[in-house]
């Protein structure tokens, strides 16, 4: 249809009013202060395009009124959002904020830079290094913390440092204790469905304006690069663990199961600095994330910032994360730690207290509303995550996605239950009489799950995806939170011009940073096992760059491994690199292949293999959300 944005109804510019918001007008001041240079041109530019480029938001002013089509709360954070640059944070410590999603962080130590959370593409991080160099004064990067395992702080790793600087011992890098097994659950055994999902979540493909992209809550965008990794060479594994990097001491807290499920927030106990990661931003988080996740843990994330206040409050002097804006002054940090702190405990206890007089988790989100203790203040806003999502999750973390009546326990599909709809309506063109009635009356809600039945049950029908699509575009428009505006305005987009052309898609990236059975757990989730019926077969690898040996078997339609040795009753045993076992598993190679090249050798029957590797699944792009 190729339906361009539409104007802001009569219902939405009411909602959309320019508000006298009473948030704190400070946060302009901290969000600006200490700047020290901005990217010449704004634009990261690499030799296959622009990776990330401020000037697309230059339609977001600072002071300026909002427009119709943007939530005027979610305008104003947008603007401070925009404010981009080199900062210095205090004597000895940068951050360059709005060149990524997050921000990259400068500590100097005694002969190096100590980089927290090098974003998540490596160009922009380059850019941010050599930012810092060249008004800082150059310095190599002696360490690297990863504070979590989202990609967005470490995905840029390859713009600080290389593999060799770390193998060398030239380089730390220092994460939670779990990171790379945790980064593995995330970004490759469910990844390639979460890129997917991502997409709606942060609206990369939708252009920035103002009845399109705005921002995505945390930061501006992501940029257009695909992520690196290098492994960890030290993690943290418990509260209280000191050590001195570069000169510099540094306490960590570990938090799993908060904000990621490895994570840790760190304080420098001779500057009273505060690094609280992703755990406390100036928003409210999500407890699970549109893209997908593992459900995070409200109670156990109030309580890590409890203990935070309790192991370091009175000598906290300044608070930085690796999103938004730092805070200073200890009585400032503690009043905002301890709002967020009993911000994600009042979620959780309030839910559950509803939950166990009986409501289900939809009731409850319509039921709680914010109080008025976490409306003053914009760090409580759910600008990234949504309340309504957030009760969800406290929901389904304790009582699973199932509300307890057997009605919704084994639901048809879409497109069955669709059709079914479309006849109890009268057809399609009452069910549209219906749902454009809704329309004209405000209600966009009804219209979308009224549509969302029609559009699966007949794809094909122009009318009712463009009514859908007016839906989810004036609820956009109205949506304080910024992931769920990018998820209604991605929804129009697609309804009306479809989707790209999808392609096989490859997590390489993570890969080639994981351990070997790391990637067996990759290769597991992708057997068709509705194709290795009665197969049995068992294959050794030794992996010789790693001094590794390794058994993998295939029984009963899955995958087993084990490591440390080898098996006798093995049909085949490779020797080979792990770089070249990942070519063999990402079908860029065959074992014939790598064989006759010279790059592995091989002892039995080599076509045995071809039990497991012929029979890997290929996911693909750009699978349907908004139509079947």
């Amino acid at each position: 249809m190729g339906t361009t944005p539409k104007d802001a109804t009569a219902h939405t510019r009411a909602a959309n009013a320019p508000a006298d918001l009473q948030f704190d007008p400070a946060d302009f001041e901290r969000a600006s202060r200490g700047l020290v240079a901005q990217h010449p041109t704004g634009a990261i530019e690499t030799a296959f395009g622009v990776v990330w480029d401020v000037n697309r938001y230059s339609f977001i002013e600072q002071g300026s009124d909002n427009p119709d089509t943007v939530n005027p709360s979610l305008w104003r954070q947008a603007q401070l959002n925009g404010i981009h640059g080199l900062f210095e944070v205090a004597p000895g410590i940068w951050q360059a904020r709005g060149y990524d999603i997050s921000n990259i962080t400068f500590i100097a130590g005694d002969t190096g830079w100590i980089v927290i959370d090098p974003l998540t593409a490596e160009p922009c991080a380059k850019a941010c290094l050599d930012l810092a160099n060249e008004y800082l004064g150059e310095r190599p990067v002696v360490a690297v913390i990863y504070t979590h395992s989202h990609t967005d702080h470490f995905g840029g790793v390859l713009g600080v440092t290389t593999q060799a600087d770390v193998d060398a011992g030239r380089c730390r890098v220092i994460a939670p204790i779990h990171f790379m097994r945790e980064t593995l659950g995330e970004n490759v055994i469910a990844g390639y469905s979460m890129v997917r999902r991502a997409m709606y979540q942060f609206g990369p493909l939708l252009p920035a304006g103002p009845r399109q992209h705005v921002y995505c809550g945390l930061g501006k965008a992501i940029p257009f690069w695909p992520p690196g990794l290098i492994a960890p060479t030290e993690e943290i594994s418990e509260t209280g663990t000191e050590l001195v990097v570069d000169g510099v001491r540094v306490i960590f807290q570990n938090t799993p199961e908060a904000e990621a499920p490895a994570e840790m927030n760190f304080f420098f106990p001779d500057h009273g600095w505060l690094c609280t990661a992703e755990n406390c931003t100036h928003n409210m988080h999500n407890l699970v994330p549109i893209r997908g996740a593992l459900i995070r843990d409200s109670l156990k994330w109030s309580k890590y910032i409890g203990e935070m206040i309790e192991l370091w409050g009175p000598q906290i002097q300044l608070m930085f994360a690796s999103h938004h804006w730092p805070r200073w002054d200890n009585e400032n940090v503690l009043t905002y730690l301890r709002l967020q702190r009993d911000l994600y405990r009042w979620v959780h206890d309030q839910t559950m207290r509803y939950a166990n007089h009986g409501y289900t988790a939809v009731e409850i989100a319509e039921m709680l509303t914010m109080p008025p203790e976490f409306q003053r203040e914009s760090h409580t806003v759910g600008y990234y995550g949504h309340l309504v999502h957030n009760i969800k999750a406290v929901y389904q973390r304790y009582l699973s996605w199932y509300d307890g009546n057997p009605a919704n326990l084994w639901k048809l599909p879409p497109t069955e239950a669709g059709t079914r709809y479309v006849a109890l309506a009268g057809g399609a063109d009452a069910l549209l009489a219906s749902a454009r009635a809704s329309f004209d009356a405000g209600d966009y809600r009804w219209v979308v799950e009224l549509l969302n039945h029609l559009v699966f049950a007949d794809p094909t029908n122009v009318a009712a995806r463009e009514l859908q699509a007016d839906a989810f575009e004036q609820l956009g428009y109205q949506s304080e939170s910024a992931t769920f505006r990018n998820a209604f305005l991605m929804g129009a987009q697609e309804l009306r011009n479809g989707t790209l052309p999808s392609r096989p898609v490859s997590r390489n990236g993570y890969l080639s940073a994981m351990s070997v059975d790391q990637l067996f757990d990759s290769m597991a989730v992708r057997l068709k096992a509705e194709e290795v019926g009665g197969l049995s077969v068992l294959v050794n690898f030794a992996v010789t760059d790693l001094g590794e040996q390794w058994v993998l078997g295939l029984d009963h339609r899955a995958l087993h491994y084990v490591g440390g040795r080898h098996d006798p009753a093995a049909a085949v045993t490779f020797t080979l690199t792990k770089s070249v076992l990942l070519e063999v598993a990402e079908g860029v190679r065959t074992f014939d292949e790598v064989i006759a090249a010279g790059d592995a050798s091989a002892s039995g029957d080599v076509a045995a293999a071809g039990a497991i590797f012929d029979h890997l699944d290929v996911f693909m792009s750009m699978f349907n959300l908004v139509e079947p």
